[in-house]
């Protein structure tokens, strides 16, 4: 059994408190036929690894700051402890789950330039090709594929209640290779739990563009199964009346709660889903839920987050990353301090098990007990 960290570790970390679910409901999935674009990207592992200076000895730079310093110990760099955690992933399935905002691209002031570089979607695009990978966002499902532009990732919008996947595994993974080609002759699935909602999510809509418009600064993002409201423009003596007013229009939507993330309020159904649920979801639709050497490895950085490295945690398999440069709550096991550092460990990712396959290769090419050297 791979180990993520130490006991004690585990009985130290701290977890975000998540809204409560006690009226959350459930529902089934719905199949629908979706086309899936094909986007090409012309950078190359070797051209984006040749431009950075050295991704196996990785100098992280040490911190004045003695509580964050205090907090990687906690949670160790992923960059850190590479060899460590591919170590214990030898043998095992790796399944790839990556956020978005602050993640693969920065945090930006303007929600709709987020834009995530063509080096990180080169690296995304070449981790893709040896692990199931799939995006979990709080973004609508159809916006978060916009900005990755890649055919060969999984995505899941609206923090996991807009997920689209093949209708089943099209070949059984067996940890050696992995094949993303989507099955063009069958229906790909839509998961939407919340689909029921979307008449009164766009009565709240209507009514918190009323309310933005008043207050400099605030915008509302429609992510089509959630809403969220921007601040982070917004004077901090606004601050204050504007989530008063978010809440006083859920006062009338007693099926819809409020959540906190990264300068954003988000208007959410009360259902029992969220990306830990998603991650499940994913885990179980590419056929991996029933697997003792599964190892989902999931990067985020914001709340939202939290529920699937909560999941990940009581998998007791797997590695929880917190992308995050200041110390914070979190069931993340590992950190890396922003998306840079996200780049360099996907492309470690890449570059370790292509050299993996490459091995393996060679073993079968020459057999056991042999090597290039011994035969004439």
């Amino acid at each position: 059994m791979v180990i993520m960290t130490n006991s004690a570790k585990l009985n130290r970390a701290m977890g975000l408190h998540r809204s409560s679910t006690s009226n959350k409901q459930k529902v089934q999935p719905i199949t629908k036929a979706v086309k899936n674009d094909e986007n090409s990207v012309n950078l190359s592992l070797a051209s984006i690894t040749s431009n950075l200076h050295d991704i196996s000895t990785p100098n992280r730079p040490i911190s004045s700051d003695l509580a964050y310093n205090s907090w990687v110990v906690e949670h160790p760099s992923a960059l850190g402890s590479f060899d460590q955690m591919m170590k214990a992933a030898k043998g095992k399935r790796m399944v790839v789950f990556l956020d978005y905002d602050g993640t693969l691209s920065p945090i930006v002031d303007d929600p709709d330039r987020a834009f995530m570089s063509d080096e990180m979607r080169a690296a995304v695009r070449e981790v893709a090709k040896y692990f199931p990978t799939a995006v979990i966002s709080g973004r609508s499902r159809d916006k978060v594929k916009g900005f990755v532009q890649l055919s060969n990732v999984y995505y899941a919008g609206s923090h996991g209640m807009d997920i689209m996947v093949p209708p089943r595994p099209l070949k059984p993974c067996d940890g050696k290779n992995h094949t993303t080609a989507m099955d063009k002759n069958a229906s790909d699935v839509l998961f939407q739990p919340a689909k029921r909602f979307l008449p009164a999510i766009q009565e709240i809509r209507t009514l918190l563009e009323e309310i933005t418009r008043k207050i400099e600064g605030a915008r509302v993002e429609d992510n089509r199964f959630c809403l969220s409201v921007h601040f982070r423009k917004v004077q901090d003596e606004d601050y204050d009346i504007l989530e008063a007013k978010v809440k006083s229009v859920l006062e009338n939507y007693p099926e819809f709660h409020l959540t906190f993330g990264k300068k954003v309020l988000e208007v959410r159904p009360s259902i029992e889903w969220n990306k830990g649920h998603a991650l499940e979801y994913l885990l179980d639709t590419l056929g991996f839920s029933n697997s003792s050497d599964v190892l989902p490895l999931y990067i985020g950085d914001d709340r939202t987050d939290e529920d699937a490295f909560k999941v990940i945690r009581s998998r007791g398999l797997g590695f929880p990353i917190i992308v995050s440069s200041t110390p914070k709550d979190t069931k993340a096991c590992y950190s890396l301090q922003d998306p840079s550092e996200v780049l360099t460990f996907l492309l470690r990712i890449a570059r370790w098990r292509k050299a993996s396959s490459s091995s393996r290769s060679l073993a079968q090419i020459w057999g056991p007990g042999n090597s290039p050297r011994s035969v004439n």
